[in-house]
């Protein structure tokens, strides 16, 4: 029996969250098989066995977070930790049913973790009648210990709520006739409606682990530690829409779907070269803001795990149609779980677009340590006055960006999303600019 420590994963990395346990207690495994997926900085990565071997124990659960170099697991090393697991065991007798081990509250309720309690009402499991840990609780590997040994014991079953009999309007009483003028008919009073008596829907719990928890931290640490403010334009893109129009067939024939959105990351990077105060970060160790010469820009991107922020890396140094495809590798990528942590990490600036969805406005979060953010909204068609006066259709977007108000002063942030503004509004300067 071998302790598996979690080994270093990254640079700068101390500590990891348990996503997922690929080889359960009691199977083998092959030397270089994933036995564990881990999280750090919202990047997953499977860490694979040193040896041939056996799982023996978990040690830690799934959403445990552990700092690196402790044990998370213990396993068997050649061909003995390989061996066949011993058969099931015999149900226990009655009298063992009758009299239960596991620790039982001054509620009478069983002390046991979330995932135990889930896995045992899955497997027909009794918490009950299970052998505590040395802390007095049960824990998820104590029932898959039980289930491998073949101990199923039901739960007791919950007795049905008794369901209330409808009541019943009593027949109405008629009024007495009045001497002085003719009888009265009256009606019955309407019978109260019946409802059906059905239970309320349970509710639904998610474990708020993994990516979730990492968005959750960076989300609060952004908010609470940067000033934030957000400026907001509305930008006129009618001549960029038809020069996308024009680009289009040209760059689908070198494999290429061009979107606004590399026409938007090299006005950002023109933009920032012009207002640098904008490229920085505040080093509050050391007392100074630290101005980045180099453009790696954050694209936002929606998953299924949440959301990520994968980094194009020197764009001011990539043409149209080289943004275009890294943006494509980069979003397949980070959809599918399989960018490297470098690629989630070192962004100087950030944008985040809903694509289709649009909107009008919103006020994007920092992407701490970062001080600026642009939010992308949707270009929407509608009448506009030109310079002559005249009533015509304008293809209209608002851009919204938040700032570090520590780093950022209102002036700066105004300027630099003006400079956005002008090459959007006439996309020939990113020509002269070399685009």
């Amino acid at each position: 029996m071998i302790p598996f420590k979690l080994p270093e994963i990254g640079e700068g990395v101390i500590e990891g969250e348990i996503v997922k346990w690929i080889v359960a207690p009691g199977q083998v495994f092959a030397r270089n098989d994933a036995l564990v997926e881990v999280m750090t900085d919202k990047a997953t990565i499977e860490i694979p066995a040193p040896f041939d071997g056996r799982m023996i124990e978990w040690q830690a659960a799934e959403g445990d977070v552990r700092a690196v170099g402790s044990v998370i697991a213990v396993i068997g090393e050649g061909a003995a930790a390989a061996a066949p697991i011993e058969p099931p065991v015999a149900l226990p007798s009655a009298s063992l049913l009758a009299s239960p081990s596991a620790s039982v509250g001054s509620s009478g309720r069983v002390l046991a973790t979330p995932a135990a309690r889930a896995l045992a009402r899955e497997s027909g499991i009794d918490l009950a009648n299970l052998p505590v840990d040395e802390r007095g609780r049960l824990t998820k590997t104590d029932v898959i210990a039980a289930v491998q040994r073949g101990v199923v014991i039901p739960a007791p079953a919950v007795a049905a709520p008794a369901v209330a009999a409808p009541v019943v309007a009593a027949p109405p009483v008629a009024l007495p006739a009045r001497r002085d003028a003719e009888p009265i008919a009256t009606k019955p009073a309407p019978a109260p409606a019946v409802r059906a008596q059905a239970s309320d829907p349970a509710d639904e719990f998610l474990p708020f682990r993994g990516m979730r928890r990492k968005i959750a931290e960076g989300m609060t640490r952004s908010y609470t530690t940067a000033v934030h403010y957000t400026y907001v334009e509305q930008i006129d893109v009618g001549k960029l829409v038809v020069l996308r129009e024009q680009a289009r067939k040209p760059a689908a024939e070198q494999g290429v779907a061009l979107s606004y959105l590399p026409f938007i990351i090299k006005a950002v990077c023109h933009a920032l070269k012009k207002y640098p105060i904008v490229n920085a970060e505040l080093d509050d160790a050391n007392s100074r803001i630290v101005i980045k010469k180099r453009y790696h820009i954050g694209v936002a991107a929606a998953t299924d795990q949440g959301l990520m922020v994968p980094v194009l890396r020197d764009a001011d140094r990539l043409s149209l149609l080289d943004i275009a495809r890294e943006l494509k590798r980069l979003g397949d990528g980070a959809k599918t779980g399989k960018l490297a942590r470098d690629e989630l990490s070192g962004s100087t600036f950030t944008i985040t677009s809903l694509g289709s969805i649009g909107g009008v406005l919103a006020t994007p979060i920092l992407n701490y340590p970062e001080v600026g953010i642009l939010g992308v909204h949707a270009i929407r068609k509608v009448p506009v006055v030109d310079e002559h006066d005249a009533i015509v259709v304008g293809h209209i977007m608002n851009l919204s960006v938040s700032l570090d108000h520590r780093v950022v002063d209102g002036f700066e942030g105004a300027s630099f999303l003006q400079e956005v503004r002008r090459y959007l509004e006439d996309p020939t300067l990113l020509l002269l600019a070399g685009i």
